[in-house]
């Protein structure tokens, strides 16, 4: 059971970042936010109860930035662009 939820958070993430690359979703866009914020934030939760620190880390920090992204949305702001 582990393992189907690792790839249902691992294929929500995925899933936003390729329909990103082929210019389908935005990256400040609701869906591709709140893909990353779901995806990582159950990936974030499988880290913790295994014990894998670094996965932790990584997935963690990714659903904060997500959440805060999908936030700025929510109060009619644009989330900040990378290197702005």
């Amino acid at each position: 059971m582990d393992q189907v939820v690792q790839m249902v958070g691992a294929l929500m993430i995925l899933a936003g970042f390729v329909l990103a690359q082929v210019k389908l979703l935005d990256t400040s866009s609701y869906w591709y936010l709140a893909l990353n914020l779901v995806g990582s934030a159950v990936l974030t939760v499988v880290a913790w109860h295994g014990r894998d620190w670094g996965f932790l880390l990584l997935e963690g920090v990714w659903a904060i930035v997500s959440a805060i992204g999908l936030v700025a949305r929510f109060r009619g702001r644009e989330p900040v662009p990378p290197g702005h």
